[in-house]
Protein backbone atom coordinates (compact mmCIF):
# COMPACT_ATOMS: atom_id res chain seq x y z
CA UNK A 1 0.00 0.00 0.00
CA UNK A 2 1.34 3.34 -1.11
CA UNK A 3 1.99 5.53 2.29
CA UNK A 4 0.20 8.48 0.92
CA UNK A 5 -3.30 6.15 1.45
CA UNK A 6 -2.38 5.43 5.14
CA UNK A 7 -3.90 7.46 7.99
CA UNK A 8 -1.92 10.17 9.72
CA UNK A 9 -0.22 9.34 12.53
CA UNK A 10 0.61 5.82 12.04
CA UNK A 11 4.02 4.51 11.29
CA UNK A 12 4.95 1.59 9.11
CA UNK A 13 7.72 0.14 7.55
CA UNK A 14 8.87 0.78 4.13
CA UNK A 15 8.69 -2.50 1.79
CA UNK A 16 9.88 -1.22 -1.42
CA UNK A 17 10.50 2.16 -3.54
CA UNK A 18 9.13 1.99 -6.44
CA UNK A 19 9.77 4.70 -9.97
CA UNK A 20 12.82 4.90 -12.43
CA UNK A 21 15.88 5.32 -11.20
CA UNK A 22 16.04 9.44 -10.21
CA UNK A 23 13.04 8.94 -8.11
CA UNK A 24 14.47 6.13 -6.66
CA UNK A 25 17.50 7.53 -5.81
CA UNK A 26 16.07 10.36 -4.88
CA UNK A 27 13.98 8.93 -1.87
CA UNK A 28 16.92 6.68 -0.61
CA UNK A 29 18.75 9.51 -0.96
CA UNK A 30 15.87 10.82 1.96
CA UNK A 31 16.15 7.81 4.14
CA UNK A 32 13.19 5.68 2.24
CA UNK A 33 14.93 2.93 1.96
CA UNK A 34 13.57 -0.84 2.42
CA UNK A 35 12.84 -1.78 6.31
CA UNK A 36 13.24 2.16 7.21
CA UNK A 37 10.06 3.45 10.04
CA UNK A 38 7.95 5.77 8.52
CA UNK A 39 5.48 8.16 10.33
CA UNK A 40 2.87 10.22 8.66
CA UNK A 41 2.93 13.26 10.02
CA UNK A 42 0.38 15.72 7.75
CA UNK A 43 -0.96 16.03 4.55
CA UNK A 44 -2.48 18.70 2.87
CA UNK A 45 -2.89 19.87 -0.81
CA UNK A 46 -1.63 16.74 -2.32
CA UNK A 47 1.45 17.49 -0.26
CA UNK A 48 3.15 14.85 2.93
CA UNK A 49 5.05 15.64 6.31
CA UNK A 50 7.08 12.21 6.77
CA UNK A 51 9.33 11.30 9.56
CA UNK A 52 12.07 8.87 8.67
CA UNK A 53 15.50 8.58 10.05
CA UNK A 54 15.14 11.12 12.97
CA UNK A 55 13.97 13.85 10.63
CA UNK A 56 10.64 15.21 8.92
CA UNK A 57 10.60 15.47 4.87
CA UNK A 58 8.07 16.64 2.65
CA UNK A 59 7.10 14.98 -0.44
CA UNK A 60 4.45 15.37 -3.22
CA UNK A 61 1.56 13.00 -4.00
CA UNK A 62 3.42 11.89 -6.95
CA UNK A 63 6.53 10.41 -4.43
CA UNK A 64 4.34 9.54 -2.11
CA UNK A 65 2.74 6.90 -4.05
CA UNK A 66 5.91 5.45 -4.69
CA UNK A 67 6.48 4.75 -0.82
CA UNK A 68 5.31 1.21 -0.23
CA UNK A 69 4.72 0.15 3.21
Amino acid sequence: MPIALVTIGSRHRVKAVQGNDVARKRLETMGFVEGAEVTVIAHSAGNYILGVCDSRVAVDQDLAMRILV
